[in-house]
């Protein structure tokens, strides 16, 4: 196994089932920014109303994988044989909820904090500890992790324009990504740590400014 995120903004993602799975899938997609093509015999649900999400009710066939960047097979089994051959006649990596080891990739257990991502995952041979595991790390990775990874996304830049000696920057991110920068967005408000934050920044800049 080889992990990895895959950017799936403004991808074409195909979902061929309408069932509990398929939906699951559908709405993982969108949340990552994918654009999804449903194929199914389910209604649509009302919850799934994104304009970026395509759904077909209709029996599948091959040509519903037209531009698929990926492929998701969460049919019954005999429509996610027919889904896995047509996939991979065209060169497009599938994934089939009922048996993963006949897909080319496995789809972890997530847990998203804005553009935090943590993923679990075992191969296929155990999805149900993986889930358990995600569930075990909720607790401590809360929204506060979001809030973090934002104000450094925020702040990179900043660093990058401010700070020229690379030593330096480093330096200065490891001591932005510091636990106790999280214990304080947990006690106070953004923007406080902001301004904190951004105080580290002016501090560095101005010792680099007096060193020349």
């Amino acid at each position: 196994m080889f992990p990895l995120f895959l950017n799936a903004k403004d991808r074409l993602c195909v979902v061929v089932g309408g069932g509990s799975v398929g939906q699951r899938k559908a709405a993982a997609l969108l949340e990552s920014g994918a654009r999804v093509r449903t194929i199914c015999l389910e209604s649509r649900p009302p919850p799934l109303d994104s304009p970026r999400l395509e759904w077909l009710t209709q029996p599948y066939g091959a040509e519903h994988l037209n531009d698929a960047a990926l492929v998701f097979a969460a049919a019954p089994p005999e429509v996610n044989q027919r889904v896995v051959r047509d996939a991979r006649s065209r060169g497009v990596w599938v994934n089939t909820a009922d048996d993963p080891a006949n897909g080319d990739f496995y789809v972890p257990a997530t847990l998203r904090r804005g553009a935090f991502i943590l993923a679990i995952g075992t191969g296929g041979a155990a999805p149900g500890l993986a889930q358990a595991v995600r569930t075990l790390l909720e607790g401590q990775f809360d929204e506060a992790f979001g809030t973090w990874v934002a104000l450094l996304s925020e702040l990179r830049p900043i660093v990058l324009a401010t700070i020229a000696d690379a030593p330096e920057r480093r330096t200065l991110f490891e001591r932005l990504c510091r636990w106790d920068w999280l214990e304080r967005l947990r006690r106070e408000e953004r923007s406080v740590v902001h301004a904190a934050m951004m105080a580290e920044i002016q501090a560095l800049a101005r010792h680099s400014t007096d060193q020349v």
